[in-house]
């Protein structure tokens, strides 16, 4: 009898909280893995350009990324399945397509230009409170009390690193001196959040491997046509280098595909406490990995902010509820290549 190595079957097998925790580690480590990508093509320039520029990863990372994707999920992408979908269900997924798979990953790479990768970590944190709000307002998830005091407390943890260890470019915000980097990545945080809660309203009718494949091609295609726009072609020229795509193999593989996937099969069965505590304990991984990987000693600010981001998160699990748990039915219809939860 042939072994079943579907998605569906390990989606079941295994728990949601395992797949975010998953998730967590490998978007901890991504900031501090790009920026070393980045670093290692200043090594290999090409007529004093470096080909692992960050719209270079970006770009080529989404391409790898969608061919092993698209080899993955090719099941989801039959007809049958496609005319199932109504055309209000194309025009979400279109729109946090673009916001989630374009304009956040490109506010996030812009920050890394301006300040270092612990801070955009730091104020990243930002994501826990708008999933919060925006759960309660479109999700109608009534809020627990333990995860709200927690996101407070991990406000004032990214308020912290802010104020006190911004980046060297500042922008006057009311009355307040905000770095640049720190105020990109609070409007990716934002946009992060939105597709966050999308994701779990739309996982419930769309298979995995349309949302997955849908916005990484959307989100790569959005990226490229603004990138020409602004700086022209010549601003791609060294996209089909081969270090480039050597390097952006293991990076799609890894990071893009990796973790996309498992944060998604994460939110499939994981409870919104479980969710929200994954993304406060993602800036204490993601300051570990900055200073393994890059060697950025965090700052006094920074170790005040993450112990108050240690103590949210602490106060997050204090007030964790059980995951969901399927049904029948949709035991049944998860057996179909993703039909969600």
């Amino acid at each position: 009898m042939k072994p079943d190595f579907s998605p569906a079957l390990w989606s079941r097998r295994i728990p949601g909280a395992v797949y975010l925790g998953t998730a967590t580690v490998i978007f901890a480590a991504a900031g501090s893995v790009t920026r070393k990508l980045v670093e290692l093509g200043e090594s290999h320039l090409i007529d004093g350009r470096n080909p692992i520029s960050l719209c270079n990863v970006l770009f080529v990372g989404n391409l790898c990324a969608l061919v092993l994707m698209a080899a993955i999920f090719r099941a989801d992408w039959r007809p049958a399945v496609l005319q199932r979908l109504k055309q209000r269900q194309w025009l979400n997924l279109t729109i946090t397509s673009i916001l989630t798979g374009a304009a956040a990953p490109a506010l996030f790479f812009a920050a890394l230009r301006q300040t270092t990768v612990a801070n955009v970590i730091l104020v990243g944190r930002l994501e826990p409170i708008f999933i919060l709000i925006l759960s309660a307002v479109i999700l109608k998830v009534p809020p627990n009390g333990w995860a709200v005091l927690g996101s407070w407390v991990s406000l004032g943890g990214v308020a912290l690193a802010v104020w006190f260890g911004g980046s060297s470019t500042q922008t006057e915000m009311m009355g307040f001196q905000v770095g640049t980097g720190e105020l990109f990545v609070a409007l990716a945080a934002l946009i992060a959040a939105l597709g966050t809660v999308a994701d779990k309203a739309q996982l419930q009718s769309i298979p995995l491997g349309i949302v997955l494949v849908y916005r990484t091609a959307l989100g790569t295609a959005v990226f490229f046509l603004f990138a020409l726009a602004l700086y022209g072609p010549e601003h791609f020229a060294d996209a089909w280098t081969p270090i480039l795509w050597r390097w952006m193999t293991v990076y799609a593989a890894v990071i893009v595909v990796g973790g996309q996937l498992a944060w998604l099969m994460g939110l499939k069965g994981a409870a919104l406490s479980q969710i929200n505590l994954a993304t406060l304990v993602n800036p204490i991984l993601g300051i570990f990995f900055a200073y393994l990987i890059l060697g950025e000693a965090p700052t006094l600010a920074q170790y005040g902010g993450g112990l108050l981001l240690l103590v949210g998160a602490g106060l997050s699990y204090r007030g964790r509820e059980p995951a969901p748990r399927l049904n029948l039915r949709e035991e049944a219809e998860s057996a179909e290549g993703f039909r969600g939860v």
